[in-house]
């Protein structure tokens, strides 16, 4: 079974989590392409940095969830969550210089899980209704929404879980 990155509920509310996440690890790729190319084209170089396209040869397991969430100048932030034992210093370095390896600092998120297909639209819906809540509740966020794919792109649309999550001002 593919490992998760780990968490804490902290607590359920009305449309969405409240959750806890220790800090974590990620192999990232800042792609310029639209919402629904970014997580295919930096699919390839994220996958071949696990497979053992690293200073160590090393392959790393598969994790989920794979994050996409936009970034500055038009660009798409797309991240491998790194197995939850690994560190700084066992992280191999990426033999492709797109792949960025970035630490994480634990961190209270705001999520709202949703069945059904990868699109933007779907993101979009999902998205307003996360912030609307938040707003509702007098929840304050700060930084971009995350879009969490948790299933391979094989499985069936209507079968498929995914997550919108936003960190949460402190």
């Amino acid at each position: 079974m593919t490992e998760r990155q780990p968490f804490s509920v902290v607590e359920s509310r009305d449309g969405y989590e409240i959750r806890d996440y220790p800090e974590s690890r990620l192999a990232q790729v800042d792609m310029r392409a639209s919402f629904a190319s970014a997580g295919n084209m930096a699919f390839g170089s994220l996958i071949r940095y696990i497979s053992g396209g690293n200073t160590r040869s090393q392959r790393i397991p598969m994790t989920a969830p794979v994050l996409q969430e936009a970034s500055p100048q038009d660009t798409f932030l797309v991240s491998f969550v790194m197995p939850a034992d690994m560190t700084d210093a066992t992280m191999p370095v990426p033999d492709d210089s797109r792949v960025h390896m970035v630490t994480v600092p634990a961190r209270r998120m705001a999520v709202l899980g949703f069945h059904g297909g990868w699109n933007e639209r779907r993101y979009h819906e999902k998205v307003d209704s996360l912030l609307a809540a938040l707003t509702r509740d007098n929840r304050e966020w700060h930084g971009e929404v995350a879009y969490a794919r948790f299933d391979p792109p094989w499985k069936p649309g209507f079968l498929k879980y995914n997550e919108v999550l936003v960190e949460l001002a402190r």
